[in-house]
């Protein structure tokens, strides 16, 4: 590649000198190929060769990146946190439809510890995880338009590989960062957003007047669900594990905090709804939470299991939802943004709300992304609040 760069530069110079003494000759026809050079005229020449420099050190820079290889986490087999690996790797040049973007900001969730540990499974082995990025774009496909070189973009979902300093992604995944919202922020807020959208807006409509419990009311996604819940008028319910995470709980809009360590969910909500119950329960726990959130729902409530961070429940008979004619549902952000009109609608609704302040994002946490495995271990353990974001080493925000 370097020796064809330069055979181009050369053939490039060799055609500009021409021009250059063509030019001259026109000007002064007694000047020849020996003559000395005016320097008004070299000076007015000066800015087509530095241009021309500067267009080779762009192509030089567009050639190195598109054939450079790049860090990421890759998984080879499934376990604990150790399996994630910081490896070279070479994605390629986008396609038809596609772009390339250098990621800027990744956001950590706790679908990635389920592939991770096979909970669900990659398509294939090895992979890199992670759903939820903001990057710059470096470079677009054949024939593309509506995206463009240095658009700031945000994803959520698939295809998943976020966990890399620059990933291939198709342009229609991808929605514009305004750009009053932070890199990070949009990253955090992307996948965890778009799922507290439709879980509030979509899955079960919260409305004034209605009673819901969050489970995990100070983690990413319930952090989210507590604020959205409570702005659109419902009296908020949340449980915690610590007295730390119970502060932050009533800052984003719980007007009742349970810290289950301590005391029995199932009890409280009863006391504090007087044994009616609440309309909907947002579970992302799992083994530890179902059968006590069953309990917890009114006569025709909703349960919305959309997550299992302690483990998949138990198999209950489906006559357990008889009692009270009880719904249950167990949701994916992925069927609720199957389209681009999907995407867009969820996004927009996400990045207004942060815009106008009803949403806070709380990135209480930042690792560097070859660090991916301390990041997933502190997640695991229950020692973050709010939202974690991986940063591509180097990358300055």
């Amino acid at each position: 590649m370097e020796r064809c760069l330069k055979d181009v530069q050369q053939m490039a110079f060799v055609r500009i000198q021409s021009r250059l003494r063509q030019s001259l000759l026109l000007l002064n026809p007694f000047l020849t190929d020996r003559s000395p050079i005016l320097r008004l005229q070299q000076l007015q020449q000066q800015q087509q060769l530095n241009f021309t420099k500067s267009n080779f050190a762009t192509v030089r820079a567009i050639f190195t990146s598109s054939s450079a290889m790049v860090k990421a986490i890759r998984v080879h087999e499934h376990g604990g946190p150790e399996v994630l690996k910081w490896e070279d790797v070479d994605i390629g040049d986008p396609k038809d439809g596609e772009i390339r973007v250098r990621n800027k900001a990744i956001g950590l969730n706790f679908i990635d510890v389920y592939f991770r540990k096979g909970v669900y499974k990659a398509a294939a082995m090895p992979f890199t995880p992670g759903m939820e990025a903001v990057g710059v774009v470096t470079a677009v496909g054949p024939g593309l338009t509506g995206r463009q070189v240095g658009d700031v973009v945000a994803y959520a979902g698939n295809p998943m590989g976020a966990y890399s300093e620059e990933q291939i992604l198709p342009a229609e995944k991808v929605v514009p960062v305004p750009s009053s919202i932070d890199p990070t922020v949009a990253a955090s807020a992307m996948l965890k957003g778009m799922t507290a959208q439709y879980l509030v807006r979509r899955c079960f409509k919260v409305e004034r007047g209605h009673t819901v419990l969050v489970h995990a009311a100070a983690g990413g996604v319930g952090s989210l669900l507590c604020q959205w819940a409570n702005a659109l008028g419902a009296i908020v319910i949340g449980t915690v594990s610590t007295k730390e995470k119970a502060m932050q709980a009533k800052e984003d809009g719980c007007h009742h905090v349970i810290i289950s360590k301590e005391e029995s969910f199932v009890e409280r909500v009863a006391e504090i709804t007087s044994d009616q119950g609440v309309e909907v329960v947002y579970d992302s726990v799992g083994k530890d939470t179902f059968e006590g959130s069953l309990a917890c729902l009114k006569t025709r409530g909703l349960m919305v299991s959309f997550g299992q961070s302690s483990g998949a429940p138990d198999p209950i008979p489906i006559s357990a939802l008889a009692v009270k004619s009880l719904f249950l549902t167990r949701p994916s952000l992925m069927q609720y943004t199957g389209t681009r009109d999907e995407i867009l609608e969820a996004a927009g609704e996400v990045f207004g709300n942060i815009s106008a302040g009803i949403l806070r994002v709380r990135v209480n946490h930042k690792y560097p992304l070859s660090q991916a495995a301390q990041a997933h271990l502190d997640l695991e353990s229950r020692k973050t609040t709010g939202s974690v974001v991986l940063i591509p080493d180097g990358v300055e925000l």
